[in-house]
């Protein structure tokens, strides 16, 4: 029998650090996509003044459009991965947490049907998702987790459609389903793949639609 809900993760709980695993790559990709920018950046400043030795091509202004897209990409990565560089999951027989450096939330097991491993090509690389399929209804506006809810078809079609989605490092892999089945074997469904850009994206316009709808 599982535990009741706990207010905080227990001590032994098993950490795995989502966020430092993916500021390592993520972080050197970003700068160096930032001094590509740069380099269209001063580029665009040379042929601004008319500092360039001869004529430039149409092939070369597209270049330097081209390398400044790059540097605004970084630009976005960098900070996206640097925020989210403490985000961090704890896994122990209460449920899953996750803590992003300022709030944290909990998804416990004695309110899931089942966990599911989602996993996706994107290029070279292999993308993860852990999906848990809830019991009941899903507050679709939470705080913390709503940016992880999905309205998909599910893996089983006795489970939910509405789930969440817990994208993770690749690195990450062996340790997220090693605490799962160790805390909740019997709830395992096993490891999917999915589509190209199966991890999709949160429900914002939704969200806002709800959270503004909603009476004071």
């Amino acid at each position: 029998m599982l535990p009741s809900h706990t207010p905080s993760p227990a001590p032994d709980a098993t950490v795995i650090r989502t966020g430092r695993r993916g500021a390592m790559t993520g972080l050197p990709c970003s700068v160096l996509l930032i001094a590509l920018g740069a380099v269209g950046v001063f580029g665009a400043v040379v042929i601004a003044t008319g500092n360039q030795k001869g004529a430039s091509s149409p092939a070369g202004y597209a270049g330097l459009v081209f390398m400044l897209l790059l540097g605004a990409l970084g630009v976005c990565l960098f900070v996206v991965n640097w925020a989210n560089r403490r985000t961090q999951v704890l896994v122990d027989a209460t449920g899953l947490w996750i803590e992003n450096g300022k709030h944290r939330a909990v998804i416990p097991w004695q309110g899931l049907a089942g966990v599911g491993l989602y996993w996706s090509k994107y290029g070279r690389q292999t993308v993860y998702s852990l999906e848990l399929f809830p019991t009941g209804p899903i507050d679709r506006d939470d705080p913390v987790l709503w940016t992880l809810v999905r309205d998909e078809e599910p893996l089983h079609p006795d489970l939910p459609r509405l789930r969440h989605r817990l994208p993770f490092p690749a690195p990450c892999r062996q340790e997220m389903v090693s605490a799962v089945q160790q805390y909740v074997p019997h709830l395992w469904l096993g490891e999917s793949e999915r589509a190209k850009g199966h991890v999709g994206q949160p429900d914002v316009k939704g969200h806002r639609e709800r959270t503004q709808g909603r009476t004071p």
